[in-house]
């Protein structure tokens, strides 16, 4: 009986098993990959160390995302709106909207630069990944659409293999981790702000936390669900470092400086080998297919969950005309923005920044005065021990989220 019972927890766990790991995952996207290598080309292993904070806060944040979901059974924007207000929620979807369209024009851009690499041209390319992300939710069903995620996450391995395949100094790799290094000038701490920046987004809440209520998680199994978060933050910490750890060791001796992830791909040829480059460049492939399915998705949830329409990818386009026809406009444009000549492609993604600047302090204060509240959490608000640290993390992560915006400016 208790192996039948071991088993059925296994077999539990495996259909909780998702929305954590995928939401982390995504987050190695074409700007993330691009933030990774440039930390690695630029500073060698100097940043290492600070996945190691990083990682306990990603937990420690989707931890509460998936909490809320969990006992309340609605996503994030519902609850901003029943707890701040419509107008409140109105005005902070408008910049939650702008940010993600300018997310997904540079996943669309990732996918341009990742083929262009083997001579595919966006003219081609870029439509064709539309139509496929496009088909992917209005065709399949929630459960469908999180398998072929689940699947997504497992090429990620890419950059794992070429970690190794860099011949990296596994004594500095180590020491890297270890004792923390870092001067105070613009550029470290420039990057600094990136690394947290790409790893703790706003979008990533929204999207959990509605994947939850739609997987429909009973609250018997927030603890797998916790798992999951955990699982997720740590293998998108692991493949964040690996990139690093790629560039490190071989473009940083060679003092090799790069703008983007598709540079660091072509670098990595002579240094590497052409596999190395090959699996770098086809990681990004899949990360920014990856990305541009995702965000569209998580700002139709959030849109509809907020103005209190019909959502989700279980639902028909009939059922859910609006969640449908958000998700298909976002793309569409993602589409054009990347393929028509002239559209100030740079300006969108850089602006893309400043915006997700402005809202992860928004957002996550949002979460922590709603989680504090037993009218909607009952038993399962935070501890005052938790409460401490989210208050400490949020702090921070305003002071890091306001110096970018204020150096964008």
């Amino acid at each position: 009986m208790k192996i039948l019972s071991r088993w059925r927890q296994v077999f539990v766990i495996l259909a909780i098993l998702g929305p954590g790991f995928i939401t982390s995952n995504v987050d190695n996207d074409a700007g993330g990959i691009t933030t990774y290598s440039i930390a690695g080309a630029h500073f060698g292993y100097r940043f290492l160390w600070s996945f190691v904070p990083i990682t306990f806060l990603l937990i420690l944040i989707q931890e509460m995302s998936a909490r809320m979901g969990v006992v309340t059974g609605k996503g994030l924007s519902d609850l901003i709106r029943e707890q701040f207000g419509v107008k409140i929620t109105f005005y902070f979807l408008i910049i939650l909207v702008a940010a993600n369209y300018a997310n997904t024009v540079a996943e669309f851009a990732g996918v341009a630069a990742s083929l262009e690499i083997f001579r595919v041209g966006r003219e081609w390319s870029v439509p064709v990944a539309g139509v496929l992300v496009w088909l992917l939710a209005v065709k399949g069903s929630y459960k469908s659409v999180e398998k072929i995620f689940l699947v997504a996450t497992l090429f990620y391995a890419a950059y794992i293999v070429t970690g190794f395949m860099a011949r990296p100094d596994w004594s500095e790799v180590a020491r890297g981790f270890a004792v923390p290094q870092m001067s105070f000038n613009p550029g470290e701490i420039g990057i600094l702000i990136a690394l947290v920046g790409t790893t703790i987004a706003p979008w990533m809440q929204f999207y959990l936390q509605s994947a939850i209520v739609e997987k429909d998680v009973k609250i018997e199994h927030l603890k797998f669900s916790r798992l999951d978060v955990l699982a997720g933050s740590i293998v998108v910490s692991v493949v964040a470092a690996f990139i690093v750890i790629a560039c490190a060791a071989t473009l940083h001796p060679q003092n090799i400086r790069i703008e983007s992830a598709e540079e660091a791909a072509l670098a990595l040829r002579p240094l590497a080998g052409d596999y190395a480059a090959f699996l770098f460049s086809f990681g990004l492939l899949n990360a920014s297919l990856f990305a541009a399915s995702i965000l569209p998705l998580s700002t139709a949830y959030v849109v509809c969950e907020g103005m209190g329409w019909e959502n989700g990818v279980n639902k028909t386009f009939a059922e859910a005309p609006q969640f449908y026809g958000l998700y298909s406009l976002l793309i569409l444009l993602g589409v054009l923005t990347v393929v028509v000549p002239g559209l100030p492609l740079i300006q969108v993604m850089y602006w893309s920044q400043v915006l997700n600047g402005i809202l992860l302090p928004l957002t996550l204060a949002f979460m922590v005065i709603i989680i504090n509240k037993p009218k909607v959490m009952g038993n399962y608000v935070n501890k005052k021990f938790v409460n401490y640290v989210t208050i400490a993390t949020v702090a921070i992560l305003t002071f890091l989220s306001l110096s970018l915006v204020i150096s964008a400016f």
